[in-house]
């Protein structure tokens, strides 16, 4: 895999409760990432980007929802999200060190 590639994969951490309860119990983070993306790729990425070790990844596509805008029916944009799994003892903080 070509290093542009790798840094296009991830979009975004994916901060929800459903998360943060994973993150907490499962040593788990979840991502936005590429719809496209494999999950080799995003092991990769992860191990990469954040100097973490990976153990597995998951993921699911996240189906475009439905909405209504002045009557018409539309659609939101479908999205692809990545579980990935930390090997025990890592662990990636989004937000820094707060001091």
């Amino acid at each position: 895999m070509n290093q542009e590639r790798i840094m296009t994969v991830l979009r975004a951490p994916h901060i929800s409760e459903k998360a943060t309860v994973i993150a907490d119990e499962r040593n788990q983070v979840v991502f936005k990432v590429a719809s496209d993306a494999t999950k080799p790729e995003i092991k990769r990425a992860v191990e990469v980007m954040f100097k973490v070790k990976v153990t597995n990844v998951a993921t699911m596509n996240v189906k475009a929802k439905a909405k209504r805008m002045r009557g018409r029916l539309g659609y939101r944009s479908g999205w692809k999200k990545a579980y990935v799994s930390l090997a025990k003892g890592e662990e990636i903080d989004f937000l820094g060190a707060a001091e």
